[in-house]
């Protein structure tokens, strides 16, 4: 702790609320006023998280050391070594040495800048407006045992003057996005308007295509499978000999044509929902192929595509099932993953395998490829297709933006 008269302190106090003036963001903020803080909390590392409207995520703005706390992108408030505080459980946290703090070493939490950094004496306060906690103020030093409970009273204090600011800075900031998802509700709206005819087009393409195999596949299996039949008519009697190649024929017909109806109406989707439905189509496709492809499904979501209208579900499950029945049929994988992951800006599917890759790039991509560009289009959604890592594969991912969650009370614990 660093003594000085209370003048000397009220003048820190002072030039920090000098210093956020015209501060537009939060990492400007927080570097624009790490010196004075220190002339009042000594420290190695200083940094603020600020709680995401929703509650569930944050996002830490660091300076003095450069941490993975500062360079990963927003993350969940259950895996933080200070969800205690975060969530309102504890008015501050003050550790000694916060590697062999149980507090912070629990399982699940993101410590590792705490031992990369060597970050033994921390201190961390909320960030309140109004008794909401929007977030933490955290001082941290390489010596261990710096801190006392009259440096807990300067951080308090400090937080209290960073606090409104942050705050103005978060609203700021929830507008700037609320206005994008407002703007790309308008791209949706002009999307299906403008991609109707697209859709229309693709749509009869895909009924011509159903059309030409029931025509070209199965209407001409029935009709050789029928003809063989009038021949045994005919016939005396019938060896079972005789029969099988019949029964398989129709085994094959039947496949087929469930094939066409799965297709044509995701009914697992509908009735058991979205991870549901990929997987078992993920299945069946694997299973008949007859190839040695491994499926693997990855589920992050929590089953949230399942509350999303369900125009945007529908066309998100005819994406990936798209994507799977191309990897099935021309990638030559030995293995298939599809990656379905919520992230704070929206929600993330991914289609990879590690099969021959993309060959050659092509004037004009194929028909499925175009469906699931048109499909991701019309909900506002972004499509890529790309080769894997280490160029072995390929990828095709789809991402679609989703607006931030109405936020859930302060004090209402999130266990996710």
């Amino acid at each position: 702790m660093l003594k000085m008269a209370p003048s000397a302190l009220l003048d820190h106090y002072l030039g920090i609320s000098r210093l956020l003036a015209g501060q537009l963001e939060f990492r400007s903020a927080i570097r624009a006023v790490a010196v004075e803080i220190s002339h009042i909390i000594p420290h190695d590392h200083l940094d603020v998280c600020i709680i995401m409207h929703g509650g569930k995520y944050h996002t830490a703005y660091e300076t003095g050391l450069e941490t993975a706390w500062g360079n990963h992108p927003p993350a969940l408030v259950s895996g933080s070594p200070i969800r205690t505080l975060l969530w309102g459980e504890v008015s501050y946290l003050m550790s000694d040495d916060a590697r062999n703090d149980p507090r912070f070493n629990f399982e699940g939490s993101f410590v590792r800048p705490i031992f990369e950094q060597d970050l033994r004496s921390r201190i961390h306060v909320p960030l309140k407006v109004e008794g909401d906690v929007i977030g933490a103020l955290s001082c941290s030093s390489h010596a261990i045992g710096l801190y006392t409970m009259d440096d807990v009273a300067n951080a308090r204090s400090i937080a209290d003057l960073l606090s409104p600011y942050f705050f103005a800075l978060r609203a700021a900031e929830q507008a700037q996005r609320s206005a994008i998802v407002e703007a790309e509700a308008r791209a949706r709206e002009e999307g299906l308007r403008l991609g109707a005819l697209n859709l229309t087009e693709a749509l009869e393409r895909e009924r011509q295509r159903i059309g030409m195999d029931l025509h070209d596949q199965t209407l001409a299996d029935l009709t050789r499978l029928s003809r063989r039949l009038e021949r045994l008519t005919h016939e005396h009697e019938v060896s079972g000999e005789t029969l099988e190649p019949l029964a398989r024929g129709l085994q094959h017909c039947m496949q087929d044509l469930r094939q066409i109806i799965e297709e044509a109406k995701p009914s697992v989707l509908q009735l058991f929902g979205f991870v549901q439905a990929v997987e078992n189509h993920l299945d069946r496709s694997v299973r008949d192929s007859g190839l040695s492809i491994e499926p693997d499904l990855v589920d992050e979501t929590d089953g949230v595509i399942d509350s999303l209208d369900q125009t945007v579900c529908v066309a998100l499950f005819r994406i990936t099932q798209e994507a799977i029945n191309n990897a099935v049929r021309h990638a030559q994988a030995a293995r298939i993953t599809v990656r379905l992951r919520e992230l704070a800006d929206g929600i993330s599917i991914e289609v990879s395998d590690d099969g021959v890759g993309i060959l050659k790039p092509r004037r004009r991509n194929g028909g499925g490829i175009d469906n699931m560009k048109t499909r991701a289009r019309l909900i506002s959604a972004k499509f890529s297709i790309s080769a894997g890592r280490d160029n072995r594969g390929t990828v095709i991912s789809v991402h679609l933006p989703v607006a931030a969650q109405t936020p859930r009370p302060q004090n209402q614990r999130n266990d996710a």
